[in-house]
């Protein structure tokens, strides 16, 4: 069977009869098979796609026009969705187990559009982590590369993409968690505007940076989930009571971009040189295509991480104290009294990883430390928000890598997770402001590993994003 880039080829063969839906699942499970040593996988629902698959055969041999908009959009998820009656863990021991009680509302909302769920995709530990290494089902491996990280935190979501064993995958974007691994595997990741789609069923990191994102092979698929994931939800209060455009069906860009890049990031230190000339590749060919790109100045870069790692470590800490081995997830069976049950619980559920962001937070948010380290973060942001917005009254997108060098070789960054937190310095940038954001690969390092490039644009304008970059992709 070839290998399929976008939900219209399939549906296409779906309606010529050259394929069903049940071959197509059978299909993504060789797939998976033939890839599990990535370890992208940590569930695979095979009879209950197989199943589902096989039902809406019949429905739409019976009606044609009875199948959803989703029909024959073969997906899987991450390891901290919630989809009612599956285990969900967040890639970590605490939760080992667990099995969810509902679905979250980005979940429900595929559902009900037919698309099917193939499996549940490794990750690192709640959400932490720029590498998949540290996960409780150990680590993501790159398609491109096996012994190199494939991004974090959505690396498995990104490898299930690379590999084909599913047409797109969610992930989450906390700090650039779904555009890192997209670059790093060679394909396309989304992350919309905080609050444009909802966090209901997802685990928290961060709650006030957290988005659910798409990876796919093509943009219009992104458009397409995203689309129908989209809009406001009674279930969680910071999703936006805004319209949903018909993102799919509008994706053609009319007229020429003003594209802006920043000078401190093109000639930061810790920018790889490959990576260097493809983004000054890819600024020449938006020239030549007659877009106007402009170099700004923008001294906030080297703030953004050491703001950003207070504020999520803070959040993270108020998070991660529901999980106290009492109400549901592991247990310590070391413990006997209840501050025993809570100290063990936690020290032998969490990960290293984990653990160190919960004490840092812990940290900037006790008595004596709230104003030097928190109350000081969140004016950085505050400041960082209206620099961006400054640039984006003159420029409709910005332009930057999606990482500061290509996949690295797994446990690089074990031992220095100063270094792996510094991975995220171009991504956090559209989490801090809200802001959307799209990686696309557009090229290849010396080493011969994928690039991608990531633009940006004004808060709900996903609309002009998707459609801008769908006409960068179709050139490639």
């Amino acid at each position: 069977m070839a290998k399929y880039t976008s939900l219209q080829q399939i549906q296409a063969e779906l309606q010529e009869g050259e394929m069903t839906c049940r071959q197509l699942v059978g299909y993504y499970l060789e797939q998976i098979e033939a890839s599990k040593d990535l370890n992208a996988y940590v569930e695979v629902f095979a009879e209950e796609a197989l199943a589902k698959a096989e039902s809406l055969d019949a429905r739409y041999q019976e009606n044609p026009g009875s199948v959803g908009k989703l029909f024959g959009m073969v997906i899987a998820i991450k390891d901290v969705l919630c989809y009612e009656g599956h285990q969900v863990t967040a890639g970590s021991k605490i939760l080992e187990g667990f099995s969810s009680l509902f679905s979250g509302t980005a979940i429900d909302r595929l559902l009900s559009e037919d698309a099917i769920i193939i499996g549940r995709l490794n990750c690192d530990e709640f959400a932490m982590g720029s590498t998949n290494e540290t996960s409780f089902y150990g680590p993501v491996r790159n398609g491109a590369d096996p012994e190199r990280v494939p991004g974090g935190s959505s690396g498995g979501s990104a490898v299930a993409v690379q590999m084909d064993t599913c047409l797109a995958s969610l992930g989450t974007d906390t700090g650039g968690s779904v555009r890192q691994p997209a670059s790093f595997c060679g394909v396309i990741g989304m992350k919309p505007t905080y609050g444009r789609v909802s966090r209901y069923g997802l685990l928290a990191y961060g709650s006030s940076f957290d988005q659910i994102g798409v990876l796919s092979h093509s943009v219009s698929d992104a458009a397409a989930l995203l689309e129908i994931m989209a809009g406001e939800d009674e279930f969680d209060s910071t999703a936006s009571h805004l319209p949903v455009p018909a993102y799919s069906q509008q994706l053609d860009f009319k007229g020429n971009a003003k594209v802006a890049y920043f000078r401190s990031v093109l000639e930061h230190e810790s920018l790889d040189p490959g990576v260097r000339e493809v983004a000054q590749n890819t600024i020449e060919q938006l020239r030549k295509d007659g877009h106007t790109v402009e170099p700004v100045d923008f001294d906030l870069i080297d703030y953004i991480i050491p703001a950003y790692y207070v504020l999520t470590t803070a959040e993270a800490s108020s998070n991660l104290s529901r999980y106290d081995g009492i109400r549901f997830g592991y247990r310590s069976t070391n413990a006997d009294d209840l501050e025993s049950t809570y100290k063990r619980s936690r020290t032998e559920g969490f990960g290293t990883e984990v653990k160190r962001r919960i004490v840092l937070g812990t940290f900037v948010l006790s008595s004596g430390y709230y104003d030097a380290y928190y109350t000081k973060a969140q004016k950085v942001r505050q400041l960082i928000h209206q620099r961006t917005q400054a640039v984006f009254e003159k420029y409709d997108f910005i332009l930057m890598p999606a990482a500061p060098g290509p996949a690295w070789k797994l446990g690089d960054t074990t031992d220095d997770p100063v270094a792996m937190y510094l991975a995220d310095i171009f991504t956090v940038q559209a989490n801090m402001t809200g802001i959307p954001a799209i990686c696309l690969p557009v090229g290849q390092h010396p080493s011969g590993l994928p690039v991608g490039m990531q633009f940006m644009a004004n808060k709900f304008e996903e609309t002009k994003l998707l459609a801008f970059a769908n006409g960068l992709h179709h050139q490639k």
